[in-house]
């Protein structure tokens, strides 16, 4: 799926701004057909924005089903004889989309972006206004991804209708419109969809691949010139009901480097190759972004890529040639009133911090993030572990996730339809190096085995070109799905939830399960999630749990490992920053393990980590 862009023949449109928004108290609005008509009794509404933290009512910020959504746009005349989109860049997690009462497109899964061809609709409609209708549920089961169930109860000691959403992860179930809304156009005939893979050859990476490399073996690679090639050769697949006369590279310049007018034609999908001699590659902390400009004879469109390789082996994830250690976070698309809500602003804080820290990576857990967000990644640098928003799949109680009736047909269905619409979304971004296929899932049962042999099949069918894991909260003993993975990731928070304050135990017991990991599967090791919640500004001495003192003493005991592992190839501390969560006995609002307050402040711990990372 392209993102919408303006240019001599594309336009864009957007519809962010203030809605009209309703609370659906008795969820009857698609029974009664609320959407053939304005809504009524409304309240103003941010659209992108999370609605939970924007209302002073308990009861709409706890709501459970539906809310509804209204805007009105204009289509100018110059848009006639073109065809017209209107596309959402997410919404959680059930959206029924009407335009002028009429249903244009349902979409299941509330991070990845959907659309509607609403061309035919505006052709035949002799209004100057339209009304743009959105019916949203955030009500979570086990037919979809994240999983979740809404829990009822009667009888004495609760009152009438008692219900609410039970999830199983640890963040808030925010719910609203998240991202952006526009209209856009292109020609009749159009460039539909763009696959940019590359090979590269003549590599030159200042790594002989014979040492076995530390912590600060990686930072002196570092410091070495950046790899370069001698060529390279950009592969691409157009799908496109517009004929095509040329494709451009063109260089951050502007400069046309290479230029293509020949293609192989089957059906609808154009394929041509482009070499480029001395590309600049895009590194780690030195991004490079070439334009891959496509013009038909109707429609153009640019697509931004860079040229860089991915390997692994049992100990190293290579980087044009040269080992990555992952520095940075498990983090969440979160802050104060706009709940999940896109901010550009929030966006370049959050990147600047990264920089600051000495971070060069982070995961999207536990979802894809904005289509802007990862842009930014491209341009500053950052490299990404996309994960899909598979996440509630384990008990903590025992009961089985994999059999009975919670993870079910419907969710597998969910599950490949996130990885293929997370995969069409990022598939071009040089920052994405890793897919991961979920999180935390309960690994160890037996009928997890063919559900993820099924997803991982899937994500390896649809791009052979990067690595793919999933991140483990299930011991290496007991896991059954991991052979199928390059590389393993894992979520341990030792002497926190189990031995809780004992940091004593920490460095026993990491290391010898790491290197259980790395024994039984023969791949590298990342440590995806781990931290110690902290109340800023809370000191004592000696340290105790919850005191930033605690916090760092915890993180080093953590790296103390690290340091003596060469297959580990990573970590991110759990978390970037505190996060909402939904309530509980062990979340005093929220979750704190963050290195950085909620609103972006440091803890202590930022500042050791910068000194580590840098």
């Amino acid at each position: 799926m392209l993102y919408p862009i303006e240019n001599k023949v594309r336009e864009v449109k957007n519809l962010c701004g203030i809605w009209n928004f309703k609370v659906d108290v008795e969820n009857v609005g698609i029974q009664e057909k609320w959407f053939e008509k304005p809504l009524t009794d409304t309240v103003p509404m941010a659209v992108p924005a999370s609605y939970n933290d924007l209302f002073t009512d308990e009861k709409i910020k706890e709501h459970v089903g539906y809310v509804w959504y209204e805007t009105d746009f204009i289509i100018p005349d110059s848009w006639e004889e073109k065809r017209i989109v209107l596309r959402f860049g997410s919404a959680t997690h059930h959206a029924y989309v009407y335009v002028d009462g009429k249903q244009v497109v349902y979409h299941k899964g509330g991070f990845l972006p959907f659309e509607a061809d609403i061309t035919e609709l505006m052709e035949k409609s002799n209004l100057e206004n339209h009304r743009l209708t959105v019916a949203l549920s955030n009500v979570l089961d086990w037919t979809c991804i994240p999983c979740g169930e809404v829990i009822s109860k009667e009888g004495d000691g609760y009152p009438e209708g008692f219900h609410f959403q039970e999830t199983y992860f640890d963040f808030y179930n925010y719910s609203g419109i998240h991202r952006p809304v526009k209209l856009y156009t292109t020609s009749k005939k159009y460039i539909e969809d763009i696959v940019i893979k590359t090979e590269v050859e003549g590599l030159q990476s200042n790594y002989s691949g014979e040492e076995m490399l530390t912590v600060e073996d990686y930072k002196a690679l570092d410091c070495k010139e950046l790899p370069t090639a001698e060529s390279a050769v950009v592969k691409i697949k157009i799908q496109s009901t517009d004929t095509l006369k040329a494709l451009m590279v063109l260089d951050e310049e502007g400069a046309v480097v290479a230029m293509e007018t020949r293609f192989k034609v089957s059906g609808q999908d154009y394929y041509a190759e482009i070499k480029l001699d001395n590309p600049t590659l895009w590194n780690p902390g030195a991004a490079y972004l070439y334009q891959l400009r496509v013009e038909g004879e109707q429609d153009v469109y640019s697509e931004t890529f860079g040229i860089r390789t991915i390997e692994t082996n049992e100990k190293q994830f290579l980087i044009n040639g040269r080992p990555f250690y992952f520095k940075g976070f498990g983090r969440h698309e979160d802050s104060d009133i706009h709940g999940k809500g896109m901010d550009e602003a929030l966006n370049i804080r959050d990147f600047n911090l990264l920089k600051w820290i000495g971070a060069n990576s982070f995961r999207t857990s536990h979802y894809p993030y904005s289509e802007e967000h990862m842009m930014l990644a491209d341009r500053e640098g950052f490299v990404v572990i996309d994960e899909v928003p598979a996440v509630g799949m384990c008990f903590w109680d025992g009961q089985s996730v994999f059999g009975g009736n919670r993870v079910n047909d419907e969710t597998l269905k969910h599950h490949l339809d996130a990885l293929r619409e997370m995969y069409e979304r990022d598939k071009n971004h040089p920052s994405v190096v890793m897919w991961s296929v979920a999180n935390e899932a309960a690994t160890h049962e037996e009928g997890a085995v063919p559900y993820f042999e099924k997803v991982i099949e899937t994500m390896r069918e649809l791009d052979d070109s990067r690595p793919i894991t999933m991140v483990h909260t299930t011991g290496a003993d007991g896991d059954k799905v991991s052979q199928w993975l390059d590389v393993i990731c894992v979520n341990r928070y030792y002497a926190w939830y189990t031995d809780h304050s004992h940091i004593e135990v920490i460095g026993l017991q990491l290391e010898k399960e790491m290197r259980r990991w790395n024994e039984k599967y023969q791949k590298p090791v990342i440590l995806s999630e781990y931290g110690a919640d902290t109340i800023a500004g809370y000191h004592k001495l000696p340290a105790v749990a919850f005191t930033e003192e605690f916090q760092c003493d915890y993180l080093d005991e953590f790296h103390k490992v690290f340091d003596q592992l060469d297959f580990m190839i990573g970590e991110h501390v759990w978390a970037y920053c505190d996060f909402q969560t939904k309530q509980g006995l062990n979340r005093v609002d929220g979750n704190k393990k963050g290195v950085f307050t909620r609103n972006r402040q440091p803890k202590m711990a930022a500042f050791r980590l910068k000194e580590r990372w840098k």
